[in-house]
C-alpha cells in the first residue's frame, strides 16, 4: 500500500505538518480571523515540538552504506554522452563508474582514476590533465 511509506517517517511528517500549520496560522491571523490563526499556529508549534522529540528512523546501517551501489541504467545524451562517478569517502575507498550509453556499472577499488574508457562499449568517458 502506498500510504504505508508515508507512515514510516513519523518524525519528518510531524515537522512538515508543524511548519505548514505555523505558516497557515500566520496567514490566517493576518487575513481572515485571529482565533483561527492562533489555533492553527499553536497546533503547528505543538506538532513541531513533537516532531523534534521523536527519533528519526531514516538512518542507514553501516553495512547498508558500505554495500550501496548506484542502479545500472542508461543515461540520456545531453549534447554528448553522460556518465556517473561515485567515490566512497570512508575506507575501503571504492569508485563506481556508470557508463551512460551502455548502462554498464564498474566497481574500481581505490580513488577515481585520472582517465577512463568503458570496458563494455569502449567509449572514452574522461581524462584529467595533470598540471
Amino acid at each position: 500500500m502506498p500510504w504505508v511509506d508515508y507512515v514510516k517517517n513519523i518524525r519528518e511528517n510531524f515537522l512538515i505538518s508543524g511548519i505548514v500549520l505555523i505558516v497557515s496560522g500566520a496567514i490566517l491571523t493576518l487575513s481572515i480571523n485571529i482565533v483561527m490563526g492562533a489555533i492553527s499556529g499553536v497546533s503547528g508549534i505543538i506538532c513541531f515540538i513533537i516532531g523534534m522529540s521523536i527519533k528519526s528512523n531514516m538512518e542507514m546501517s553501516p553495512e547498508a552504506v558500505r554495500s550501496w551501489m548506484p542502479s545500472s541504467e542508461l543515461l540520456p545524451d545531453a549534447g554528448r554522452f553522460m556518465y556517473r562517478v561515485d567515490v566512497t569517502l570512508d575506507d575501503p575507498i571504492k569508485t563506481t563508474v556508470l557508463c551512460g550509453p551502455c548502462g554498464d556499472l564498474e566497481i574500481i577499488n581505490g580513488p577515481k582514476p585520472s582517465s577512463y574508457t568503458c570496458k563494455s562499449c569502449g567509449k572514452f568517458l574522461w581524462s584529467e590533465e595533470s598540471e
